[in-house]
């Protein structure tokens, strides 16, 4: 892991893996991300036409918060008894949620948590399921229950986890979520980030009381901070950083979560900067091109609007098979690899498609699904991917929180 903050109104953060780029993280200080903050807000209109409400959470633009992402508490329901809690993981359904016309009302004071930038001329995407990350674990007040990330797949690690996790007697009031770093941690450790996160909590719902809305409650951590909580695990056998600040940063944050790993941080010393030493700044460079070769000759395009990626797959120079059907499965495995790793560097969300190069094999459009598949497991994103019709196409989704690279880093 590269963090350079060298330059003081930005922020970049690479992760390499065998020389090559595979994720990177770019923040302005004039620019700064607001996803994860949790602010107090009034409802300035109820839309009963889309089931959604527009609040003013003190940035000077609304915020959209869906009738889905409403907590049962803010329900008016016609029984007197109390609206039980959801347990984590086990959100209502759609089809069985009130109206949002009698659930809000307009001047109504609510905690909302930004969970997808404004994008456009759109305003930020609001949710009232707040949730509080920490290294191993994330508090989700107005839930109930202890819950596991979907993306431990290890059924062992799983039942070790319920075990574990019934014997850290968490608030009854309280929902929390063992995260994937909480793997292969100790009770003790556990226990520890829980402890934490209560703290906080009782100072977030301090501000709750005193302050007026619109407010500011919690703040999410600088990219540094986030990107090392989030990202950096045992797999990553350095971070290097450009500035003694920033290295005394990260190490006390390691400190506090991996205390074993603080000696892999570093600081890069020499005339020539972190990126160019690492060979980040053409790979950057190349991030901002539509064309993006392949090793074998073949290429993609990329192309983006505001609704939709579209990537094109194509042949280009390969020419290693005589028939048609295996040049095509060759380049299109190719392509899956790196268009997995396009789309967390670009940091391209929304609707997906992709026009693979036609293949008449139903075996061979399964392998290659199960490639693309395969590539995106490691995304923190969310996913969904459909099958490759008969003419090439696949279409999938990419959950998008924040604009792209390319958006964010130019104006129009």
């Amino acid at each position: 892991m590269l963090i350079n903050v060298a330059q003081e109104e930005e922020c970049r953060i690479a992760v390499v893996e065998k020389g090559h780029l595979e994720e990177l993280y770019i923040e302005r200080i004039s620019d700064t991300s607001i996803v994860g903050n949790i602010y107090k807000g009034n409802v300035v209109n109820v839309e009963p036409s889309i089931q959604a409400c527009f609040v003013d959470f003190g940035i000077g633009k609304n915020g959209f918060l869906h009738i889905s992402d409403l907590q049962p508490s803010y329900f008016q329901e016609k029984e007197k008894k109390p609206v039980k809690k959801e347990r984590v993981g086990r959100k209502r359904p759609r089809r069985d949620r009130p109206p949002i016309q009698g659930c809000l009302k307009r001047g109504q004071e609510m905690l909302v948590q930004v969970i997808k930038e404004g994008i456009g001329t759109k305003g930020p995407t609001l949710s009232t399921y707040l949730s509080i990350p920490g290294r191993f674990l994330v508090l989700m007040p107005g839930m109930h229950r202890m819950g596991i990330s979907r993306k431990i797949d290890d059924e062992a690690a799983r039942t070790r986890l319920r075990e574990l996790s019934g014997k850290l007697n968490p608030p009854k009031d309280m929902g929390f979520i063992i995260r994937t770093a909480g793997v292969d941690r100790t009770k003790t450790e556990l226990r520890r980030d829980l402890n934490y996160l209560m703290r906080l909590w009782k100072t977030i719902d301090k501000r709750i009381k005193s302050e007026p809305a619109p407010a500011t409650l919690y703040q999410e951590s600088d990219l540094v901070t986030r990107t090392v909580r989030d990202v950096f695990n045992t797999n990553i056998s350095r971070i290097v950083c450009d500035t003694e600040s920033t290295v005394h940063k990260v190490r006390d944050f390691l400190g506090i979560a991996m205390p074993r790993t603080r000696s892999r941080v570093s600081l890069h010393e020499g005339q020539s900067s972190l990126f160019e030493k690492y060979k980040i700044e053409k790979e950057i460079a190349k991030i901002q091109s539509r064309h993006v070769s392949l090793k074998s000759g073949g290429y993609l395009v990329i192309d983006s609007t505001e609704a939709i990626v579209a990537i094109d797959v194509n042949s280009g120079k390969y020419r290693q098979h005589e028939d048609a059907e295996t040049t095509a499965y060759k380049i299109n495995m190719e392509a899956a690899l790196e268009i997995a790793r396009q789309l967390r560097l670009r940091d391209l969300g929304g609707v997906i498609i992709i026009d693979f190069i036609d293949m008449q094999s139903l075996k061979h459009r399964r392998s290659v699904e199960k490639v693309l598949r395969e590539a995106l497991s490691a995304d923190r994103a969310r996913t969904k991917i459909l099958r490759i019709s008969q003419l090439g196409i696949l279409e999938m989704t990419r959950q998008r929180m924040r604009p792209s690279l390319q958006s964010s880093t130019y104006l129009a």
